[in-house]
């Protein structure tokens, strides 16, 4: 038989090329270019319409954390238990300079568990709520112990008098991971009470943290506090 030289193998069909940038267009229920010349009354509005979507909810608190007032603070407070919008409120909230945030924050302490519990404290820790560090020291005993190493290092940021003393309970109460975060809380604690001019309760809060007991870092850092309180130059003569 006589050939061509032409490669008759069949080749298979070549797919059509979709429109340059059509495919990255998303649908319009996820086009979040809407809902950025939206005022704060329509997010808010958003927030409070069961019709809306989690998108639509989500981008609506990532908006008011820019452009958010002190109204918004009951819509975005509505969803911090939730398991998926819970850390968009909280985005939403943190930047608000209101107490209304650390009343919402505090009362939502009650009714969240797990992830979203442990996501308002955290909120709590950031805004430094003084008012919350009695919730916050009935948490060390919690059976959770993501949300109770985070009710102590909330502690510790907040820090104060308060704080001092429910961590240094928390000590005899907790054990293993949780109590080596209640330690831990304790020096960020310690630093706290320096820096608001408590130098006598700090000291006393170093020495029992270098006690034998304490987790060894924790015991050796609580020692390099204590001498470097004892020669700063700032300290009473």
């Amino acid at each position: 038989m006589q050939t061509t030289g032409q490669n008759t193998t069949a080749q298979p069909p070549q797919a059509s090329r979709p429109t340059p940038g059509l495919w990255l267009k998303a649908p319009p229920e996820l086009q979040a270019e809407r809902l950025d010349s939206l005022s704060p009354a329509e997010l808010i509005r958003i927030l409070q319409d069961p019709k809306s979507t989690d998108f639509e909810k989500a981008k609506s608190c990532q908006r008011l954390a820019v452009a958010g007032t002190p109204e918004a603070v009951p819509a975005l407070a509505a969803h911090l238990t939730d398991e998926h919008l819970g850390v968009y409120a909280r985005f939403g909230l943190q930047p608000i300079n209101h107490p209304s945030v650390d009343d919402a924050l505090r009362n939502a302490l009650s009714r969240a568990k797990g992830g979203p519990l442990v996501g308002i404290i955290n909120s709590i820790r950031y805004r430094r709520d003084t008012k919350a560090v009695s919730a916050l020291a009935k948490l060390l005993s919690s059976d959770d112990p993501p949300v109770a190493q985070a009710a102590a290092w909330a502690l510790g940021t907040i820090s104060g008098p308060g704080s001092a003393k429910a961590l240094q309970d928390g000590l005899s109460k907790t054990k293993g991971p949780v109590r080596m975060a209640v330690a831990g809380a304790g020096l960020t604690c310690a630093e706290g009470l320096l820096a608001q001019g408590e130098r006598s309760l700090a000291l006393s809060l170093y020495g029992v943290l270098s006690g034998a007991d304490i987790p060894k870092p924790v015991r050796l850092a609580a020692m390099r506090g204590t001498i470097a309180a004892e020669i700063s130059l700032s300290r009473p003569r």
